[in-house]
C-alpha cells in the first residue's frame, strides 16, 4: 500500500490519502505512518470507522504502549468501560445526557481548551495521541483543535535563548494546570496524580530536530525560583503559539488525528455544549524506546 500525505500547514499538520486504518495491519505502511510522524507532526485520516477495540488495536500496532493514568480517571469512572487507555473527550453523562454546566466532569474537561501536551505529567510521557471523532457538532458551533509546531517554535528562537534552555528540566503536574483554572483534586485524587520531571527542550530521535516541551501542565522550572521560572515558561508558550506555529483543525465526524506530543502542543476551542453533542475517542502511547 502506498501512502500519500499532503502539507497542509507550512511547518505541519498533513492530511493522509485514502487507508482504512481499522484493517492495517501492514506492517511497510504503518513504517511509512511513523515516518510522515516525523515529517508533519500531526496527520489526519478522514473516514475512519472503528468500534473501540480497533482503535484501541490499531494504536498498539502503530506505537505500542498505551497510556492509562489519565487524570480523567480520578475524576470520574470512565462511560466508556474498564479500558482506561481509551479516554473520554466529550460532554456526555454516562446515561447519554449532556453534561450540566456545573457538572465536576465537565469542569475538569475544560482544562482542554488550555494548551497542553497529553501526558506530560507521566514518566513515561505520552508519545502519540489519536482522537476519533465520532459525533461532532454543526461547523458553525465551534468545537474546533488547535495545533502548535514547538519544532519550529524552538528554531525560531534566539541563539541566546536556546543556549539559555540548555539543559533547563521541568516539572509537569495536570493539579497544576487544572488549579489555574480554579478546579481542584481531592487529597486522595491528587496522590494518584504526582507529576514528573522532563527536559525543557528535546531531541527527536528518528528526526533529531529539537523541540520545545512544555504546556500548561509545565508547573516549574527545576532549580529556579518559582516566580522566574513561570515567567521564562509564559514566555515560551507565547512564543511557540504565535499564528504562524499554528494550525487549526475544523473536525468532521470519522476524523482520525493523530499527533506527536513530544513535538506539539494543542487545545479544545469552545463550541455550544450546552446543546450540541461532541463525542471523540483518545488512545495515547507512551513514549518507549521501540
Amino acid at each position: 500500500m502506498t501512502l500519500e500525505f499532503r502539507r497542509l500547514h507550512p511547518h505541519f499538520f498533513a492530511a493522509a490519502g485514502p487507508v482504512v486504518l481499522r484493517a492495517s495491519h501492514d506492517a511497510d505502511a504503518l513504517a511509512a505512518i511513523r515516518a510522515a510522524m516525523d515529517a508533519h507532526a500531526v496527520i489526519v485520516f478522514h473516514d475512519q470507522t472503528f468500534t473501540d477495540a480497533e482503535q484501541l488495536d490499531f494504536a498498539r500496532r502503530l506505537d505500542g504502549v498505551l497510556h492509562a493514568k489519565t487524570g480523567a480517571r480520578v475524576v470520574a469512572k470512565n462511560r466508556l468501560g474498564e479500558e482506561e487507555a481509551l479516554t473520554d473527550i466529550s460532554n456526555v453523562s454516562a446515561d447519554g445526557a449532556l453534561l450540566a454546566a456545573n457538572d465536576r466532569q465537565r469542569l475538569y474537561r475544560l482544562g482542554n481548551r488550555l494548551w497542553h501536551t497529553d501526558a506530560s505529567f507521566e514518566d513515561p510521557a505520552g508519545r502519540y495521541s489519536m482522537l476519533h471523532a465520532r459525533v461532532v457538532p454543526p461547523a458553525e458551533a465551534g468545537g474546533d483543535t488547535e495545533f502548535a509546531d514547538m519544532r519550529a517554535a524552538y528554531d525560531a528562537l534566539s541563539a541566546s535563548m536556546k543556549a539559555r534552555l540548555e539543559g533547563l528540566r521541568v516539572r509537569h503536574s495536570i493539579a497544576y494546570s487544572r488549579q489555574t483554572l480554579g478546579f481542584e483534586f481531592s487529597p486522595e485524587e491528587a496522590k494518584l496524580l504526582p507529576g514528573a520531571e522532563h527536559p525543557l527542550v528535546r531531541t527527536l530521535p528518528r528526526s533529531g530536530r529539537k523541540s520545545l516541551y512544555l504546556a500548561s501542565h509545565a508547573a516549574e522550572v527545576i532549580g529556579w525560583n518559582l516566580p522566574e521560572g513561570r515567567l521564562l515558561l509564559r514566555e515560551l508558550m507565547e512564543h511557540a503559539t504565535q499564528p504562524q506555529f499554528v494550525h487549526r483543525h475544523a473536525w468532521r465526524a470519522g476524523d482520525l488525528v493523530i499527533w506527536d506530543n513530544r513535538a506539539t502542543m494543542h487545545r479544545a476551542t469552545p463550541f455550544d455544549d450546552a446543546s450540541q453533542r461532541r463525542e471523540l475517542r483518545r488512545v495515547t502511547t507512551l513514549d518507549i524506546a521501540a
